[in-house]
């Protein structure tokens, strides 16, 4: 990267963080109360709030991650964007409307509210705690990754300084001043990706006016890439591919799977094809057909589980959650979800289209398998000169929006549910809260940079979908829920999908000691564990069907009655 470009990707990045942390200061000033930092007072219409949510919802898998999967995996990975959009009516239809009626601040306090258990409630908050951490560690290590390809700054310095600016914002003015600074970094999310995306269709209608069908991984231009960490690659036509490396020099010798150690280098000749990592697709056919998976075996259970995952993930996002008690009314909650519905659709279009130019322009990411660099490394790629550079910073600091946009939402509902449940729940318990909760997952983002982006936040909607959405389904639209069954639920889903996750994260997933229909079901729970959440609450449920709390019709005409009737009463934040 010239030094003209590394200037302006730095001043992009400089630009949105600046700008983050003044939209966020306009917010601390109307910030003075407990409920101004857990839900803003329950003022925010639904046009302002949908684009908040927005803006939190679209993290790093979405803005680098969903456009790195289609690259490499092909048409299954379109299942993600779709997952994450239409997770949303299932908010719109069975969540939202309730949930804001119940009147609570948290989904803990949800809890209790519907169920009566102070038991219940702490068991929700520690899986609420663990659902955040786990969605912040890829936020930062997007950061991370960011900041490396795009300055070459050591990997660390990225989740350091987003964990900074969030915590910053966070503990200055809570939701009031998060609200501003999310719905800011939605348009300019769009922004950053739907510039790159229209310029490149209308670069690529001019370059390869016959493009159509499936797209083969080749270099158009020499192109050398140094190998960083070890890798298993599979090479379907070896001609014009050249290594040099700790394990010897030369041409390959034909095709096959080779095992390139860290400090290998390739050299691609122009028009040659591609190595891809192990387990995705070789031919540009196999890359568009459906099908495919993943990479591994039994693709057809991963997509399916990934489906799974994705739709009904986003109803057990804690982030998303407290954004409905924000606000004012049951019906505002509705169009707001409804408004999401819409900017999601038209954000996701954008990231889809650099997935397929990703094949064309970064090709040679597929061989060390970092396809979330794609998107920040194409613009330069693709378009010489000042034009594409300013492009790439305008990428750069729509990928800085991304990280802070989510991580300030998973920050605030770490410290609201703490500060509330474990603490007082004063405004000085909500900022100590927020102020170690946002260093934790820097450590834990440095361990899982091998994982894609995307793959990482999959898994963490596999946790949410097996713990907070049946509790919250079952909550609001079944009456014989029993808060034994609730917890039982809760523990079994937690246990089964934290342990796929954790699993996966550190690795051992890809070990040789773990293959076949076990290191499937560990890499991509949901299917398993999601059904078996539900059913473990409805099992445990009628167990205990005597304890159903008596007053459970009142609570029900608040949740589904209509506010204009009068049958809801707000409730305070404890302490």
């Amino acid at each position: 990267m010239s030094s003209t470009a590394t200037a302006l990707t730095a001043g992009g990045l400089l630009a949105a963080a600046v700008a983050t942390v003044a939209v966020g200061a306009y917010g601390v000033r109307l910030a003075r109360t407990t409920s101004d930092f857990l839900v803003a007072s329950r003022t925010v219409g639904p046009r302002w709030n949908a684009a908040a949510i927005s803006g939190e919802y679209l993290s790093a898998a979405s803005f680098l991650g969903v456009a790195g999967l289609i690259a490499k995996y092909g048409a299954d990975a379109l299942w993600y964007p779709v997952g994450f959009t239409a997770g949303y009516l299932g908010l719109l239809l069975f969540v939202s409307a309730p949930l804001r009626r119940s009147g609570a601040y948290t989904v803990p306090d949800f809890a209790e509210f519907r169920l009566g258990s102070p038991r219940l409630r702490r068991a929700a908050m520690l899986v609420v705690v663990t659902v955040c951490v786990l969605y912040l560690v890829p936020q930062y290590q997007g950061a991370g990754l960011t900041l490396k390809t795009l300055l070459g700054v050591p990997v660390w310095i990225g989740p350091a300084l987003v964990g900074v600016i969030v915590i910053v914002n966070v503990v200055g003015g809570g939701m009031r001043s998060i609200t501003f600074v999310q719905a800011f970094q939605y348009w300019l999310k769009l922004t950053a990706v739907a510039v790159p995306a229209l310029v490149l269709l209308v670069h690529v209608g001019i370059e390869h006016p016959q493009l159509g069908g499936p797209l083969p991984p080749t270099v158009e231009h020499a192109t050398t890439v140094t190998i960083d960490t070890d890798v298993v690659v599979t090479v379907n036509d070896p001609a014009g591919v050249t290594l040099r490396g700790p394990t010897g020099s030369g041409a390959l010798p034909g095709p096959g799977q080779y095992t390139l150690t860290a400090g290998t280098t390739l050299a691609l000749a122009a028009g040659a094809q591609t190595p891809v990592v192990a387990g995705a697709p070789t031919t540009g056919a196999q890359w568009i057909d459906n099908g495919g998976g993943f990479g591994g075996e039994h693709p057809l259970y991963q997509v399916f589980s990934i489906i799974i995952a994705t739709f009904l993930g986003a109803m057990g996002l804690p982030h998303v959650l407290v954004r409905f008690y924000t606000n004012p009314d049951g019906r505002a909650a509705r169009r707001t979800a409804l408004a999401v519905i819409a900017l999601l659709w038209l954000f996701y279009l954008f990231p889809t289209l650099l997935g397929v130019f990703a094949r064309l322009y970064v090709p040679q990411l597929l061989i060390t398998g970092k396809s979330d660099a794609a998107v920040l490394l194409m613009p330069s790629a693709a378009i010489a000169g000042l034009p594409g550079e300013l492009i790439a910073a305008l990428v750069a600091a729509g990928a800085i929006a991304a990280f802070l946009a989510t991580s300030s939402g998973l920050l605030v509902s770490i410290a609201g549910a703490l500060a509330t449940d474990v603490l007082r729940g004063r405004v000085r318990d909500f900022r100590l809260v927020a102020l170690i909760a946002g260093l934790i997952p820097i450590p834990l983002s440095l361990v899982a940079s091998s994982l894609e982006i995307s793959r990482g936040v999959g898994l963490v909607f596999a946790v949410a979908a097996s713990t907070l959405c049946p509790l919250l389904v079952l909550g609001i639209w079944w009456r014989g829920l029993t808060a034994a069954g609730a917890v039982a639920g809760l523990v079994v889903g937690a246990v089964s999908s934290g342990f796929a996750a954790l699993v996966t994260v550190t690795g051992w997933v890809d070990d040789d000691a773990l293959r076949g229909w076990p290191a499937t079901l560990i890499g991509y729970p949901a299917a398993v564990t999601v059904p078996l959440a539900f059913a473990t609450m409805v099992v445990a449920s009628r167990l205990t069907r005597r304890t159903v709390p008596t007053d459970v019709a009142r609570t029900f005409a608040r949740m589904h009655v209509p506010e204009r009737l009068g049958m809801g009463v707000e409730r305070v934040p404890r302490g």
